[in-house]
């Protein structure tokens, strides 16, 4: 009675905490919900470890942040446990690891990390398409897992873990844009609040430009809206290409485009919108068919936090328009 009492205390903390977190008016995302469901999993079933690996179809990959020693895990879809428990549709166990083909020891190596038995359970949205996989590591008890018990004390684990990733995958498409597979304006003001924001509140500086397709609307009208697609998302992935991990790029709306730049004074803003400016110039475009040269017009500025959001995009927005004015295929900046 003692040791029930007690599963459930710790049930209930867990639970209690992350009610807390996620009433607290400050910022929070999914990884908060992950965190503290994996948890529960690894204390239902006396585990050392667990965690929560995402699908990501388009990547063909599979990944996690919970693994001990490495910030995050990415692994083809095709290989390892996790990536055959959801190929088959269908729980995976061993309780030898090192013996068993599927299982990748490169972790372990790159760690140290020692794994005696495993347990992955897919995991489903509500149209019970795979979208995931709950992975449990070492019984603490050293007798191995159960298929049967632990995945019964695990069904409630998972089946939260895989409602948060439904909803967290129906969050990120809201961000995105379907053609160019960019984040979108709504993505923007998302990052800019959660990310970019505490640039400009630290002082380091933010530089952005805002680039337009010029006479996108004669590509549309000469060769149809298929090959102004194409186009779209050829400069979308120039753009994209183009990004460090201080960067973020988007599609504003229609042909224009956003780049904001962690971490950047407005000189080296320039002189990296010049170079995306030139590599548009010279390649040509497969529209539909039709093999077509494409020039692009900047502006670009240096975020000033005394101005809102919106007052900096002007400023940008507002180089632009001379760049447009004055000839075209140009960065300009004052």
């Amino acid at each position: 009675m003692d040791d029930n009492k007690s599963l459930l205390d710790q049930v209930f903390g867990i639970g209690d905490k992350l009610y807390r977190e996620m009433c607290a008016a400050k910022p929070s995302d999914h990884a908060t919900l992950f965190h503290y469901v994996t948890e529960l999993g690894r204390m239902l079933t006396h585990a050392d470890r667990a965690s929560f690996w995402k699908w990501d179809r388009h990547r063909h990959e599979l990944w996690t942040t919970s693994a001990t020693g490495v910030d995050r895990i990415i692994i083809p879809d095709h290989t390892g446990l996790v990536g055959k428990a959801i190929k088959e549709k269908r729980v995976v166990v061993t309780n030898d690891p090192y013996h068993d083909p599927d299982f990748n020891s490169s972790v372990d190596r790159e760690t140290g990390y020692v794994t005696k038995s495993v347990l992955v359970m897919p995991v489903a949205d509500i149209n019970g398409d795979f979208i995931g996989a709950f992975q449990i590591i070492n019984k603490l008890d050293g007798t191995g897992f159960d298929e049967t018990e632990d995945v019964r004390k695990l069904s409630v684990p998972a089946m939260m873990c895989g409602i948060a990733l439904e909803s967290e995958t129906f969050l990120e498409e809201s961000h995105h844009d379907r053609l160019t597979k960019l984040k979108n304006r709504m993505g923007f003001y998302s990052d800019f609040s959660r990310r970019f924001a505490k640039s400009l509140a630290s002082g380091r500086p933010l530089s952005m430009f805002m680039g337009d397709i010029d006479k996108f609307k004669r590509i549309n009208d000469t060769y149809g809206h298929n090959a102004g697609d194409d186009v779209l998302s050829h400069v979308a992935s120039v753009i994209a290409k183009a990004c460090t991990e201080k960067d973020e790029c988007y599609r504003w709306g229609g042909e224009e485009f956003i780049m904001l730049m962690e971490e950047t004074t407005l000189a080296e803003c320039i002189e990296r919108t010049e170079k995306i400016r030139v590599a548009l110039m010279e390649e040509t475009v497969n529209a539909d068919g039709n093999i077509i040269g494409i020039t692009m017009s900047f502006g670009c500025c240096q975020f000033d936090p005394a101005k809102t959001i919106e007052e900096n995009v002007s400023v940008a927005d507002g180089f632009l328009y001379t760049a447009k004015e004055s000839g075209r295929n140009r960065v300009v900046f004052e």
